[in-house]
């Protein structure tokens, strides 16, 4: 039996992409749905890729893999919405996950001013429309401008994705600290 490593880890170029995934796998981020399309065309895919870009005009972004189901159908609708997931709809994202996945109709959802697909249940939504689209390797970086939202389930803690697993937080936060972007 050997002891465990003190050493950091360091990998300089060339970086392995499975060593890349793990290491990425150490920042905590916020699991969504993002669902696209028209009645009867909509389609839903599991992302963490979500990030805030501006509040002044209002941009989010997300990416998709080249190669998912998802791309077509929000390059065609020119919309897309951002549905945040709380924590026990751990079963959801596992259902949007992957090539085979939930249909939108099997789900509890409304539409949105555009006619967008949000999940009822969903913690917290943004509906988009899409702005650009920039190369990512083999992602797709979707930019958007929020044009409606909503928060139905304020009072829920949020489902994350930490070192390759879903869960929920364990604890609410004790107190609000202001984060400073400079």
């Amino acid at each position: 039996m050997t002891a465990p490593s003190t050493e950091a880890l360091h990998q300089p170029e060339p970086v392995e992409g499975r060593l890349l995934r793990n290491v990425c796998g150490l920042f905590v981020t916020g699991v969504t749905v993002i669902t696209s399309g028209a009645e009867g065309s909509s389609e839903g895919t599991t992302v963490n890729s979500f990030t805030s870009v501006s509040l002044d005009p209002p941009l989010v972004l997300f990416c998709l893999h080249k190669e998912s189901r998802l791309r077509a159908v929000v390059d065609e609708s020119g919309s897309f919405v951002v549905n945040f997931l709380s924590g026990p709809q751990e079963p959801l994202a596992r259902a949007f996950a992957g090539r085979g996945t939930a249909a939108i109709t099997d789900v509890k959802h409304h539409r949105s001013a555009d006619g967008m697909p949000v999940l009822s249940d969903a913690l917290a939504f943004l509906a988009c429309r899409l702005v650009s689209e920039f190369d990512g390797g083999d992602h797709t970086i979707f930019l958007g401008q929020v044009v409606e939202l909503g928060v139905p389930r304020e009072h829920q803690e949020p489902l994350i994705f930490f070192r390759g697993s879903l869960g929920a937080l364990e604890e609410e936060p004790r107190g609000v600290h202001p984060i400073f972007d400079g």
